[in-house]
C-alpha cells in the first residue's frame, strides 16, 4: 500500500468512534450483514459464470469447521449471550495506538507477531493504518535497518514492532548498527508477563522476565510499563530521550494483557511531548576555541557525526569560509558540500597547527594512524604541537560494554554540546576575535585551497578512466555510467560508497545533507539494502530518485528488503557491485598469509567467495516483484541496463541492475 494512496479510508479517530458506520460497538452486527453480503455476492458469482456457459473451475466449496470457527462472531465455548458480556469494547490497544498517533510516527516497521496482535489488529482497524501505516519487513532486522535509513533522511525516527524475545534477538545487529551511527527510533516489544495468562507452549518461550535484556546494552533507555497510564507517560518519554543528543534506539515493552483487556471506567490521559533543546557548548569554552582558530596559522576542521540537516551544513559552511580552513568531511552524516573548495582531502591533518573535531566518532583515529603489516605499530599524523578542540555530545552519554566509544583522546579543549547547535556562536566568536591581519590574509587562503581542490578532483577524473573497458567492471566506470544517468535529476545516493573506492564522493557533486546517508554506524552486514529502502521511503514524498549502490555479500543477508519494496510501491533504482564475495575478510586473510609467509594465491579465496555455485541476485529480486537484469560482464552494456531500469522506477516501482564488478 502506498502511502499516499487517497483511496483509504481516513483514520478512525478515538473521540468519534461513536459515529463511524464501523464502530466497535456494532462490529458483532455489521459482521454478520457482510458474511451475508459476501455469500450473496458468490452466489451470483457462480450463477454468472455457469450463465456463460464456462466450467466453474473453482467452485465456491462451503466453509470448513475451522473455519467456521474462525468466523463466527460467537468464539468457542460461549454462547451468544456471553460472547456479548466478555467482548472487549474498548482494548487497551486502542488507546496505545493513540498514544503513538500523538507521537507523529509516519510509519511502523514489523515482521508480525503474536505478542502484538492486540495493537496489531487496533492500528489497522481502529488507526486506519494511516499516520503511522505498518510497513511489513521479511525479518525484524531489516525492519530495525528500514528506520535508521528513514530517519537519517528526514531527521525523523520510526517505531517497530518486535515479537518477544525472538524478535528482539532478530533485530539486534541493526539495532547496534543505529546505537553506533547515533540514529533514534522506538523499539515496542510484545511480551507476556502473567503466567496466568500465557498460553501453552510457544507463548513461554517467547516471552522473557526481561526481554529488553537482551539489547540493553546498546539502546539508551527502556521501559516495561504496567498500566496504560504508565505506557502512555513511557512512550513520550522515550520519544524525548531518543530524539535528544546523543540520540539512539530506546524501547518500550507492550505487555499482553495491556493490550487486549478492556479500559473501562480508567482516565487516562496522554502527556504533551515537549522536545528537549540540544545543548550548545559552554560559552567561555566557545570564545577560547574561536581565539585559538582565529590565531592558527594552519587552522583545520575535521566532522564526522555533526550535521543533522541541510541547516547543519550551510553553519558548517559560514564558519570555514570565516576562517578559510579546510573541512575534511569523514562522512558519517553529509556535513560538508564536496564541490566547496575549502572541501578537502584527510592530508591537511598532517600540516594543522590547530585541529576542530566536530562530533568525530573516532577523536584519536582522526590525529594518529595504526599500521598493521607485520607488527601493529602506531604513529602521529598530526604535527606535535598541534593542538586539539572537541565539540560534541559523546561524552555526555556512554556505555562500557560494547566498545564503539573508540580509543580515548585527550582534547586539549573538549567542549561538551551539540555541535550544529555551536556552530553560530562559534563563527560569531571568530568573527569577532579575528584581527586584521588575519583577514587579509584569507584571500591568499582561499586562493590555494580553490587550486589544491580543482587539482584533487582532476586526479579522481583521471583515476576513474582506468580499467575503464575491463570485465569484470570497475567501480569507477559504475558510478560514472550511473551520473550520466542521473545528473539532471533531483537524486539521492541511499548507499555507502566506502567499499567501492568511495568513487560517489570522488566523482559526484554531493551538495546536499540529503544526498548521501553516511556508513552504517556498527559496521554489520545486512544493514545497506534495508536502509536504502528505507531512505528510498523518505525520498519518496520528495520525488527524488532514489539510487543504490547495493553489495552482493550485504545483500545475502537480507534479500527481503526487495520484497519490502515492492510490496510497498518504493521506487528506488538499484545496481549491484557484485565483486562475488566478502572481498574485505578476502584482504584480511592475505595480510595473514603475507605475514606469516605462506604466500598470497587463490587460497585467500577459502572462506570467503560467493561463488560455485554462482548466485544470480536478479532472479532472487525478481522472484520478489521487482524488476531485475543481469548479471552483467560486459561494461558496455551497463549504460543502457541502468536506463531500462530507471524508466521502470520512474513508473513508481523498484528495479534492479545486477553488475559483476572489480573487487574495489
Amino acid at each position: 500500500m502506498k502511502s499516499d494512496d487517497k483511496s483509504q479510508p481516513d483514520t478512525i479517530q478515538k473521540e468519534d468512534s461513536e459515529n463511524t458506520n464501523v464502530n466497535r460497538r456494532e462490529f458483532l452486527s455489521s459482521a454478520t450483514a457482510a458474511g451475508l453480503a459476501a455469500a450473496s455476492l458468490g452466489a451470483s458469482k457462480q450463477a454468472l459464470t455457469q450463465e456463460a456457459g464456462q466450467p466453474l473451475v473453482a467452485a465456491i466449496a462451503p466453509p470448513s469447521a475451522a473455519q467456521e470457527v474462525m468466523e463466527s462472531d460467537v468464539p468457542p465455548g460461549y454462547d451468544a449471550k456471553e460472547a456479548q458480556e466478555y467482548f472487549v469494547k474498548n482494548p487497551g490497544s486502542d488507546f496505545m495506538v493513540d498514544v503513538i498517533k500523538s507521537l507523529d510516527f509516519d510509519y511502523i516497521t514489523t515482521n508480525p507477531g503474536s505478542s502484538f496482535r492486540g495493537i496489531h489488529e487496533s492500528l489497522v482497524n481502529y488507526g486506519g493504518n494511516r499516520a503511522p501505516e505498518l510497513l511489513t519487513s521479511p525479518h525484524e532486522e531489516q525492519a530495525i535497518a528500514i528506520a535508521h535509513g528513514y530517519f537519517k533522511v528526514t531527521g525523523r525516527p520510526l517505531a517497530m514492532l518486535a515479537h518477544g524475545t525472538v524478535g528482539l534477538q532478530h533485530a539486534a545487529m541493526a539495532v547496534y548498527n543505529a546505537w553506533c551511527d547515533r540514529s533514534p527510533m522506538v523499539l515496542l516489544a510484545g511480551n507476556h508477563m502473567d503466567i496466568t495468562s500465557r498460553r501453552p507452549g510457544v507463548e513461554w518461550s517467547h516471552s522473557a522476565q526481561d526481554c529488553v535484556r537482551v539489547i540493553r546494552d546498546y539502546i539508551k533507555w527502556d521501559d516495561s510499563p504496567v498500566s496504560l497510564q504508565h505506557f502512555a507517560e513511557s512512550m513520550v518519554r522515550a520519544y524525548k530521550i531518543a530524539m535528544t543528543p546523543p540520540m539512539g534506539p530506546v524501547a518500550v515493552v507492550l505487555e499482553g494483557h495491556l493490550q487486549e483487556d478492556e479500559v473501562g471506567d480508567q482516565q487516562l490521559q496522554i502527556p504533551a511531548m515537549t522536545p528537549t533543546q540540544p545543548p550548545s557548548g559552554d560559552a567561555g569554552a566557545v570564545e577560547e576555541a574561536a581565539l585559538w582558530l582565529a590565531e592558527a596559522e594552519n587552522p583545520v576542521i575535521v566532522a564526522d557525526l555533526m550535521a543533522h540537516d541541510q541547516e547543519g551544513v550551510e553553519r558548517l559552511v559560514a564558519l570555514a569560509e570565516a576562517l578559510q580552513a579546510p573541512v575534511v568531511n569523514q562522512f558519517g552524516r553529509m556535513n560538508f558540500p564536496n564541490t566547496h573548495y575549502l572541501s578537502q582531502g584527510a592530508n591537511v591533518v598532517a600540516q594543522a597547527d590547530v585541529i576542530l573535531g566536530l562530533e568525530l566518532y573516532d577523536t584519536w583515529g582522526t590525529i594518529n594512524t595504526m599500521r598493521d603489516r607485520v607488527h601493529r605499530d602506531t604513529q602521529r599524523k598530526a604535527r606535535p604541537d598541534a593542538r586539539v578542540i572537541s565539540i560534541g555530545v559523546n561524552d555526555l552519554f556512554m556505555k562500557s560494554n560494547y566498545q564503539s566509544f573508540q580509543r580515548y583522546y585527550s582534547s586539549d579543549l573538549s567542549i561538551a554540546g551539540d555541535a550544529q547547535t555551536t556552530l553560530p556562536s562559534l563563527t560569531e566568536a571568530v568573527q569577532s576575535v579575528m584581527s586584521g591581519s588575519r583577514r587579509m590574509s584569507n584571500g591568499e587562503r582561499e586562493e590555494r585551497w580553490r587550486a589544491a581542490h580543482t587539482r584533487a578532483r582532476e586526479q579522481a577524473r583521471d583515476a576513474a578512466r582506468y580499467a575503464w573497458n575491463a570485465s569484470p567492471v570497475s567501480t569507477a566506470r559504475l558510478y560514472a555510467e550511473l551520473w550520466n544517468l542521473v545528473k539532471d535529476r533531483d537524486w539521492a545516493l541511499v548507499s555507502d560508497d566506502g567499499m567501492q573506492s568511495r568513487w560517489a564522493r570522488r566523482l559526484w557533486p554531493i551538495e546536499k545533507h540529503y544526498q548521501f546517508l553516511g556508513r552504517s554506524g556498527g559496521a554489520g552486514l545486512g544493514y545497506g539494502a534495508p536502509a536504502a529502502v528505507g531512505g528510498a521511503l523518505a525520498h519518496r514524498s520528495e520525488g527524488r530518485l532514489a539510487l543504490n549502490v547495493q553489495r552482493d555479500g550485504d545483500m545475502m543477508y537480507v534479500p527481503g528488503s526487495f520484497w519490502t519494496a515492492a510490496h510497498h510501491g518504493i521506487p528506488m533504482l538499484t545496481v549491484t557491485h557484485n565483486n562475488q564475495g566478502y572481498h574485505q575478510e578476502f584482504m584480511h586473510l592475505q595480510k595473514m598469509s603475507a605475514r606469516r609467509q605462506r604466500g598470497i594465491d587463490g587460497s585467500s579465496w577459502v572462506g570467503n567467495e560467493l561463488r560455485n555455485p554462482d548466485i544470480n541476485l536478479a532472479k532472487i529480486v525478481e522472484g520478489m516483484g521487482v524488476w531485475a537484469e543481469g548479471p552483467i560482464t560486459d561494461p558496455s552494456e551497463v549504460g543502457p541496463a541502468m536506463a531500462r531500469a530507471l524508466s521502470v522506477v520512474d513508473a513508481g516501482e523498484p528495479a534492479f541492475v545486477d553488475v559483476r564488478c572489480q573487487p574495489r
